[in-house]
């Protein structure tokens, strides 16, 4: 990457991270998706914001749809790269850094609608109690799922929790995007499995490493890790047997839809997962109308 472009994306990502609050992971990615496009303006010859063109990023954009003969990207990550440019060229614009927004006339790719995955009731309660043990790992990885299904909370938010989160009676905060909290209430099993977590295991692991405001913490005393949660995901959807891919957002997908699918007003939900609009969690009322379709045809003697 030249110099000036360089200099340009570092000061970019660090408004990002300061000005807008975003999160270590967010950033991360923005990273990511500039360096792509910094590499391929400079394999193309252009070493300057101020010369980038628009028929540069269209390119850059077609380009991505490939990577050396390979599959294609799918029209999200394009999006999600192309996102990453325009709120780049516009800081740059803003910031008096260049004259033109050149990407301000390049459009994404359109998006389908996507689903948001869920499991049944009935299959979560059995991923849930596939997590059964005694043992303090058990423990430790019964209170997290547990944890996860109950406040629809990222998997990033529920392992950057500290203990004090959770002290509040049946209630937790929860810092998510852009550092903001809510308050997110926890039902009886979740505040079980964290009682006993809490008293029989917490105090075992902590004994072993530094001292840590952690809620969960790995078997050494650390804080854990995203990598190390989803693990314990995926050794518990193992156990259960379940015909289905089982990701950390099944437990934020599978919350708001058993929500919305039990009466639940699309607005509480919105503010139960922090959704910044309406408009996203709206995307949950499309798959219990799905569910309400399914057994009307089934049900009702007409339908077919």
């Amino acid at each position: 990457m030249a110099e000036p472009m360089a200099k340009a994306v570092d000061s970019f990502l660090r408004h990002i991270t300061v000005e807008r609050g975003l999160s270590r992971n967010t950033v991360a990615a923005y990273r990511r998706d500039l360096d792509r496009y910094t590499a391929w303006l400079g394999e193309a010859g252009v070493h300057d914001f101020a010369s980038v063109t628009e028929a540069d990023i269209s390119a850059f954009a077609q380009a991505a749809r490939s990577a050396d003969g390979q599959a294609e990207l799918s029209a999200s990550s394009v999006a999600r790269l192309l996102s990453s440019v325009r709120s780049l060229h516009r800081y740059l614009t803003d910031e008096g850094l260049v004259a033109t927004d050149a990407s301000r006339e390049v459009k994404p790719p359109k998006l389908g609608l996507r689903l948001p995955k869920a499991i049944s009731i009935e299959q979560m309660d059995h991923l849930l109690t596939a997590t059964a043990g005694d043992d303090p790992v058990a423990l430790r990885d019964r209170a997290l799922l547990e944890l996860l299904y109950a406040t629809g909370a990222r998997i990033s938010e529920v392992v950057d929790l500290n203990v004090d989160d959770v002290q509040d009676g049946d209630i937790v905060r929860v810092t998510g995007k852009g550092s903001k909290q809510r308050i997110v209430p926890v039902g009886r099993f979740a505040r079980e499995a964290l009682d006993a977590y809490l008293v029989r295991v917490r105090p075992l692991f902590s004994a072993r490493g530094r001292a840590t405001p952690a809620l969960f913490l790995g078997i050494r005393g650390q804080r854990l890790s995203r990598q190390a949660a989803w693990l314990v995901i995926q050794s518990a959807a193992k156990r259960a047997e379940l015909e289905t891919h089982i990701s950390p957002h099944t437990f934020r997908h599978s919350f708001a839809t058993h929500l919305l699918q039990g009466g639940a007003d699309v607005r509480v939900v919105q503010d139960l997962l922090g959704h910044s609009s309406v408009t996203t969690t709206q995307l949950y009322t499309h798959v219990t109308a799905d569910t309400l379709i399914d057994m009307y045809q089934t049900a009702h003697p007409r339908a077919r």
